[in-house]
């Protein structure tokens, strides 16, 4: 059976080729959408990204025709949410790149934030009569489990560009819409900020709409990198008379472990994130309690400093203990004792997130979640954990009992 909306690789993220029927198109996926939510066989099946999605969506206990209505967050929260997003700086980038034109193409240009809330809207004043009757504005709540299938919630759960087009959205209500909604990531810690977001009626849809979107992402990713790498310089002249002053290695970091500067020892581009009290090892220095430094934090430790040994208990309660100036213990959920016990397998050489994929799940299919395990795994060890591959830093020692 075909699939519906089948492209070419380089355009399989839209909804739509090149001189496809709309209205035909339309009328198909309407049958589609109807046989596959009432359990029938549909004429041809939908794209793999919507399957997915009214696979969760319906197993979360939505219907199709109760998801047209969204939680609306109140005017204090949506500007709290407002005043706390590091996407309010890259408005200004996205108007000149996707708002300017809003108004003449026909569509409106939407920032949610990494919960699907719509922070802000804007574009042509008739989309945005009929978006208040659909109850998409700002304040809204479009995560896929408030609305189903849609641009912005499902873009988060997938973490990538999504386009949809008329019934490929979950709810009835939504059939007359197009979308195309992309991630915003923060440079600085790869996590999502939120979902950058084109809508109009369906006839509206084209396919060069994902590439645009994806372009005006990808020049606010830039600015907030920009405004990260002014942040380091500012660190790292706060750092200089330090350095002069000659107080042995050391290394200065932003609140991220994105290294500003460092003092006899090679630098990395980034350590584990500092926090008050907690210890940080640094591969060249060892273990280094932070101490701060303006908006980031000093790490340095006496020459010859500890040798870091890491002990991974794998019995019934699995757990591991890092040893060095400080020592500290933490309990490991399962897959997070499975993950270390393949990097201790591996040694020194590591293992690439496809690798690890094949590990943990038997095939290499789950490079997402793997990302999304390893990191969390890290904010719990730091620089124990290296990566680009995956595997323990050098100078630990990894005792497996």
């Amino acid at each position: 059976m075909t699939t519906v909306g089948s492209a070419p690789e380089g355009s399989r993220l839209g909804a739509v080729v090149p001189g496809t029927d709309l209205s035909q198109h339309a009328r198909l996926l309407s049958r589609v959408h109807d046989a596959v939510l009432s359990g029938q066989e549909p004429p041809a099946q939908p794209r793999t990204v919507v399957a997915r999605s009214w696979s969760r969506v319906a197993a979360g206990g939505l219907a199709p025709d109760h998801c047209g209505a969204s939680a609306v967050a109140d005017f204090s929260e949506l500007e709290s949410r407002r005043s706390r997003t590091a996407l309010r700086s890259v408005l200004p980038e996205l108007r000149t790149t996707l708002t300017e034109v809003a108004e003449d193409a026909g569509f409106i240009v939407v920032v949610a934030d990494a919960d699907g809330v719509l922070l802000w809207r804007e574009g042509a004043k008739t989309v945005k009569r009929a978006a208040d009757a659909l109850g998409f504005a700002e304040g809204a709540r479009w995560s896929e489990q408030s609305v189903g299938t849609n641009a912005i919630g499902t873009a988060l759960i997938e973490d990538s560009a999504v386009q949809l087009f008329s019934a490929e959205h979950y709810a009835p209500t939504h059939h007359n819409w197009s979308c195309t909604g992309s991630p915003v990531h923060d440079p600085r810690t790869g996590e999502i900020l939120g979902v950058v977001d084109i809508s109009g009626s369906a006839a509206s849809v084209h396919p060069t709409t994902v590439a645009l979107v994806r372009t005006a992402v990808r020049l606010a990713e830039a600015t907030l990198w920009r405004e990260h790498s002014a942040q380091l310089d500012r660190l790292r002249s706060r750092a200089a008379p330090l350095f002069a002053a000659g107080t042995g290695p050391a290394l200065v970091v932003d609140e991220f472990g994105w290294v500003a500067g460092a003092s006899g020892i090679a630098a990395p581009d980034r350590v584990a994130a500092p926090s008050a009290g907690k210890p940080v090892i640094v591969p060249g220095l060892g273990m280094c309690l932070p101490e701060p430094l303006g908006d980031g934090w000093l790490l340095r430790t006496g020459v010859g400093g500890p040798v870091i040994e890491l002990e991974l208990s794998l019995g019934a309660s699995p757990q591991v203990t890092v040893r060095g100036d400080a020592n500290w213990t933490r309990a490991l959920s399962p897959r997070h004792a499975q993950i270390l016990r393949a990097l201790a397998a591996v040694g020194s050489a590591g293992v690439d997130a496809a690798g690890l994929s094949e590990v943990l799940f038997g095939d290499r299919e789950h490079v997402v979640a793997v990302r999304a395990e390893v990191s969390r795994l890290r904010k719990h060890l730091g620089a124990v954990l290296q990566t680009q591959p995956y595997r323990f830093a050098d100078g630990v020692r990894v005792v497996v009992t």
